[in-house]
């Protein structure tokens, strides 16, 4: 028995595991309640392949794999599919915030697991120690100010689930940028032009990699392409987006 299995019942009695959206009582401190559960919204089929964006039953043809949805058919985007645990709504929603803003990194461990999930069935199982897992950066004053990139908790939990190595710092955000919330998505691509590059140390090791890119939610894109942009100029082989939750086009300003 490990020290963590020695502990659990001494924190149990001392933070009693309540879900983080409800408070309701928990049996552990790794999940939800089943009524919180049943608010969360997983993606599922039809849908196209590469962003996960839900489709109708009629557009659903007999080869799921290949199901593309209007905005991907038109403009093929740079990734080569997108791993998202949930789609966003007000459960999810709350989720992220507690973690994000609320500083609730205890939260980490659950919400990864469920991106990881998401992984594996999204770039399948052959995911391991040949990929690279790579978080969305901070710029250094948000860092400092906030204490922590929740993006970068979050990949180092997947790493543990999938095997992939973490590479925190392969990226670096070079400028400040406003915040994103409110901002349409052709303004959101015009503020992060430039802002996002390859650290040079890692360079080498980007060149011909498959790359999981990890975000907390992905809104319009604009901030993984920006990623994505700066990866395949390193030489990036493979670009896949694993994110808790995926905003819809139809949701976006």
């Amino acid at each position: 028995m490990d020290a963590k299995q020695l502990l659990t019942p001494v924190l149990d009695l001392v933070f009693p595991p309540r879900c983080p959206l409800c408070g309701q009582a928990l049996a552990g401190h790794d999940g939800l309640c089943p009524a919180c559960w049943t608010g969360l919204t997983i993606p599922g089929s039809p849908a196209c392949h590469l962003c996960q964006r839900p489709l109708a039953s009629e557009e659903a043809s007999h080869s799921a794999d290949d199901l593309l949805c209007g905005p991907c058919a038109a403009e093929p985007p740079p990734h080569d599919g997108i791993a998202a645990a949930t789609l966003y709504n007000a459960a999810s929603r709350r989720l992220i915030l507690s973690f994000k803003y609320g500083r609730r990194v205890a939260l980490a461990p659950f919400l990864g697991r469920l991106m990881a999930a998401r992984l594996k069935a999204v770039a399948g199982p052959a995911v391991g120690r040949d990929w690279l897992i790579l978080p969305v950066p901070l710029h250094r004053w948000r860092l400092w100010g906030r204490g922590f990139n929740q993006s970068a908790l979050l990949a180092q939990e997947i790493a543990r689930h999938t095997g992939a190595r973490p590479m925190v710092d392969a990226l670096v955000r070079r400028r400040r940028t406003p915040s994103l919330g409110g901002l349409g998505g052709d303004e959101r691509a015009r503020v992060l032009d430039g802002a996002i590059d390859c650290t040079p140390r890692h360079r080498a090791a980007l060149r011909r990699a498959r790359v999981i890119l990890v975000d907390d939610v992905l809104t319009s894109g604009a901030t993984t392409n920006a990623c994505i942009a700066a990866l395949r100029a390193a030489g990036a082989q493979k670009v896949v987006i694993a994110c808790f939750a995926r905003v819809t086009g139809e949701a976006l300003p």
